[in-house]
């Protein structure tokens, strides 16, 4: 009888394990949706045309389970990455809206960021304008078993100095002298570098910016920059191709993303991502969670009410 008991309290321990296990997946499922929700537009309009120029958009439960699979290769490369005390950077580059920062997130979301750090630099200050130009960069640099992912990066000179006219067109060559032995030096120091550039065409990016402007929830992402970076669409555009032909060297070389679909660039350039590592499955320990210590004379204290947060859901 007894075993009978403790069967059925084993079957119903696992229905409930069962249970929390799929409120947990629901939970990382909505957690994923919360972030495919920056892609609404909430003006009606715009979401119409939007929906006229992607047709043929990936279904959301197919981005869904391959997005979760790539996430989970992921944190198999991290893995390796500190076991074998790779160090690793990655840079982010293209227009402003071409979509670095959605594939950065969904490359971030389930990794410890301990290990995978973003890097996302504001305006050099007065005190950095007269340094080396790399050198506000080298700090960010990382140590063995760390990836650093840069949201723009030292090829700012190349693209949105040169462009605005905040760097000289000497400084601007210097750059473009300098730069490849930079990063040979780099990956010399036992850096992995990998460079991606984020292309999107003129309507698109016309697109993603009137989606900001009517988005309340967007707006923020709009600068004076972003603006004149629309009337400066073939100024970039030169930039952009002499600094692909300029700085694509074979110890570091650039990797284009077609980034018109969102879903698909954020995909395509996780599983590019991962191929370029010879990662593997690394030992690991077992995991058990312990026994908790029970003291029969403990009480949990009762706090004052003033100390909780008002439970307004």
């Amino acid at each position: 009888m007894q075993e009978r008991d403790f069967g059925m309290n084993s079957d119903k321990a696992e229905d409930g394990a069962i249970d929390w296990l799929q409120a947990e997946l629901a939970d990382t499922l909505d957690e994923d949706y919360e972030l495919e929700l920056e892609d609404a537009a909430l003006s009606m309009e715009i979401r119409k045309i939007y929906r006229a120029a992607h047709p043929e958009t990936l279904p959301r439960a197919e981005y869904f389970s391959e997005l979760i699979k790539l996430q989970a290769e992921l944190i198999r490369l991290q893995d390796w990455v500190v076991h074998s005390g790779e160090k690793v950077v990655v840079l982010f580059e293209g227009r402003d809206s071409a979509g670095k920062g959605g594939v950065i997130k969904r490359i971030t979301q389930r990794l410890n960021p301990r290990v995978v750090r973003t890097v996302a630099l504001p305006a050099p200050s007065d005190r950095e304008k007269t340094q080396w130009y790399f050198q506000r960069y080298v700090p960010h640099l990382p140590a063995a078993g760390e990836i650093v992912l840069f949201d723009r990066s030292w090829y700012n000179r190349a693209g949105v100095e040169r462009v605005m006219g905040f760097a000289t067109d000497a400084q601007v060559e210097d750059f473009f002298h300098d730069v490849p032995e930079f990063e040979r030096m780099l990956v010399r120091s036992g850096i992995r570098l990998i460079k991606y550039w984020f292309s999107i065409t003129d309507e698109e990016q016309q697109m993603r910016f009137l989606i900001r402007i009517h988005d309340p929830l967007k707006q923020w992402k709009l600068s004076p920059m972003d603006l004149q970076s629309r009337v400066r669409w073939e100024k970039y555009t030169k930039a952009k191709e002499e600094m692909l032909l300029r700085t694509n060297i074979e110890e570091a070389p650039w990797y284009i993303v077609q980034g018109n679909d969102k879903k698909r660039a954020r995909l395509n350039c996780m599983s590019h991502l991962l191929s370029v590592f010879p990662y593997e499955d690394v030992p690991s320990e077992e995991i058990h969670l312990p026994e908790r210590e029970f003291n029969p004379d403990y009480e949990r204290a009762v706090l004052p009410e003033e100390l909780y947060v008002p439970q307004k859901y």
